[in-house]
């Protein structure tokens, strides 16, 4: 291997560190962006001004329930900070998961239930549904014949 390369276990270990910088970038963002003060923030989540300092400078990867509660105090998705630390995959966009997300009533629990039911549903439909079907009834018809 030349100098340049760098083995898999590098190439790993680097992509971790670039996500943990990604992650802290973007709650500083947020947070800036909310304009909530480092203290507020941490407060709210439960963490130390030095942890949650630590996180946004990247040099320490936040537990998934400290994200939840990151997110609970910049009053975004969860599933956002999820996505930009790596712990989920990102979703395709729809207006029922951004209502879904958007509803502050619901639990991030709640809120999960909720996308894999509508989820099954969309598969289920993509199951059964010739291309040139227009209109919901027929995929509600196809699904009765079953």
């Amino acid at each position: 291997m030349g100098k340049t390369e760098q083995n898999p276990v590098e190439q790993v270990g680097h992509a971790v560190g670039q996500a943990v910088e990604d992650i802290g970038a973007y709650i500083r963002q947020q947070r800036e962006g909310a304009q909530v003060s480092l203290r507020q923030l941490a407060k709210v989540a439960g963490v130390s001004n030095p942890y949650l300092s630590q996180v946004e400078r990247g040099l320490r990867k936040p537990s998934a329930e400290i994200l939840q509660q990151i997110a609970k105090g910049l009053r975004i998705s969860a599933e956002a900070l999820y996505v930009r630390a790596g712990i989920l995959e990102q979703r395709p966009a729809s207006a029922v998961s951004d209502a879904i997300f958007a509803d502050t009533e619901l639990t991030e629990r709640q809120k999960q239930v909720l996308l894999d039911v509508y989820q099954s549903f969309q598969r289920e439909n993509d199951r059964v549904r010739p291309a040139d079907w227009a209109d919901a009834t027929d995929v509600d018809r196809a699904v009765e014949k079953q």
